[in-house]
């Protein structure tokens, strides 16, 4: 059998992590990921301030130490100051993956001008996948999900559909989706999932 996915879910606020407001990234993101995983899968969980050098340190530790196959981050991806959650995740990257900002930033788009200001990256390091989300509940559903029509049909993808075979691809352990939440998308000439051992 094979060993559930662990997934980093990281949450990068200033106010948040010291107690100011109470976080609302990691809660979405988990309910979200319990809704439209079919397989199992294991939590990590930081909630860290915006510094870039804690930033970098957290995810080089959940994809190195903790064996995190993905990792979504959320906050810290607009144009403030202290918004330097993109430059922390290119600065320990193996590779780049521009699809997923230019996605996230075209689901956005169907709702404020300002999705614009969005600088969300996904990158690849090792065997993972890293990806900024944005920080409000409601846009990190959109964004993972995409958005549909009002019989259910999809009218716009959201990022998570080409996740699990980007994960195939990068050797990270395989997942499964709910498709009435999100359809997963694998070419035909995938390999298919293994039959459980036993």
């Amino acid at each position: 059998m094979t060993a559930p996915l662990r997934i980093g879910l990281v949450s990068i606020s200033d106010r948040a992590s010291a107690g100011v407001y109470q976080d609302q990234g990691i809660p979405a993101l988990e309910q979200w990921l319990h809704q439209a995983l079919a397989s199992p899968w294991e939590p990590v969980v930081r909630l860290i301030p915006d510094e870039r050098k804690l930033i970098e340190q957290t995810l080089v530790e959940l994809v190195d130490r903790e064996h995190c196959g993905l990792i979504l981050t959320t906050g810290g991806t607009g144009p403030a100051i202290r918004d330097v959650t993109p430059e922390a995740t290119l600065a320990i990257a193996d590779r780049e993956m521009p699809g997923f900002g230019e996605q996230m930033r075209q689901i956005s788009l169907n709702f404020v001008p300002t999705a614009i200001l969005s600088r969300q990256v996904a990158v690849i390091r090792g065997q993972a996948l890293i990806i900024n989300l944005p920080g409000q509940p409601k846009s990190i559903r959109e964004t993972l999900e995409g958005l549909k029509h009002p019989d259910g049909t999809q009218k716009v993808h959201g990022i998570f559909a080409a996740v699990p075979y980007c994960l195939d691809l990068i050797g990270a352990a395989r997942i499964e989706t709910n498709e009435a939440i999100c359809k997963a998308f694998r070419p035909k000439s995938a390999a298919p999932a293994k039959p459980p051992a036993g």
